[in-house]
């Protein structure tokens, strides 16, 4: 009998189990007011400081379990990423194609990454995914120019108006075709600066490339005095272009008298070269075009302005 009301005295009532449970959930500036005006008992208040340590527990288990997902995520991406590479690279896919590849690849793991660690962490993956389709239509209206520059780079990759490596002048920019991603076009300029270039702006508009044909011509037009005997200017320029191997004998060089400026004749002259031998051939003419000049005496003109004085 006397066991049995000690039993009883035990039992805690189910209200009082609601209470609890009610300030478990409740913010630590009410549970300490309830302690402090002496609502919660002694029995309540090792309740709540057991089921907040439970949840501290489940809390810094979910924690570590995301820790742990993004770190082994992170090598997984980096060893599919180096898989995917290989693979390309094995079946000699072409450098523009591959670059495309690589950054979509990367772009799809690491959101796959993200959906990870969030059920990692313990919250609901589902309503997750039910907030990004309720939000995929203002998601799409806010990246329909990435959406585009997407779309771009396909018909980039399909068309290849150029490829890696090629120098392309494009929207009021010009550089070399460092990498083709899925959004941008990378390009490195002349001095080293790195440009990005939508792809929906390279697809839609005017590309110069000049690096997708073999031979280039070069041009120079040198200005003489007025006066100057044009067959000598013109010997002396053919014994310049001769004189530099890189030009081409096919097409021929062409020299002709170009136009009679208001100070000088000027004197025009056409070559071929390799795309590659391009400047240097351009600039080592320069050169050699004003010493011979100055060793022949062909005089290179300046502006003049003829003044007449009336007499009175």
């Amino acid at each position: 009998m006397q066991i049995h009301l000690f039993s009883e005295a035990l039992t805690v009532p189910d209200s009082v189990h609601a209470h609890v449970d009610s300030l478990a959930h409740a913010p630590v500036e009410e549970v300490i007011e309830e302690i402090v005006t002496g609502k919660v008992g002694l029995s309540e208040l090792t309740d709540i400081t057991a089921q907040m340590m439970d949840a501290a527990i489940t809390a810094g288990e979910n924690i570590l379990k995301g820790i742990l997902v993004f770190i082994v995520g992170r090598i997984l991406i980096s060893l599919v990423q180096k898989l995917v590479r290989k693979m390309l690279e094995k079946r000699q896919v072409e450098i523009s194609v591959r670059t495309f590849i690589m950054s979509m690849v990367k772009i799809l793991l690491t959101i796959l990454l993200i959906v990870s660690v969030i059920g990692a962490l313990g919250l609901e993956t589902t309503s997750f995914a039910a907030l990004l389709a309720s939000a995929g239509v203002a998601i799409g209206m806010a990246l329909s120019g990435n959406l585009q520059n997407f779309a771009g780079g396909l018909v980039i990759l399909l068309f290849k108006p150029y490829k890696i490596g090629e120098w392309i002048e494009c929207q009021g920019v010009a550089g070399t075709v460092k990498e083709i991603q899925i959004f941008h076009t990378i390009l490195s300029t002349a001095d080293n600066k790195l440009i990005f270039v939508p792809n929906g702006a390279l697809s839609s508009g005017v590309v110069t490339n000049y690096s997708n044909q073999e031979i280039r011509r070069v041009e120079w037009i040198v200005g003489v005095e007025y006066g100057q005997d044009f067959d000598v200017a013109q010997k002396a320029l053919q014994e310049i272009i001769d004189a530099d191997s890189r030009i081409l004998k096919d097409p021929a060089t062409f020299i002709a008298l170009h136009q009679l400026d208001a100070s000088s004749v000027n004197i025009v002259t056409r070559s071929w070269v390799k795309a590659a031998d391009y400047w240097p051939v351009y600039f080592a003419i320069n050169e050699q075009i004003y010493k011979v000049f100055n060793e022949k005496g062909i005089g290179f003109p300046f502006p003049q302005i003829t003044v007449h004085q009336a007499n009175d």
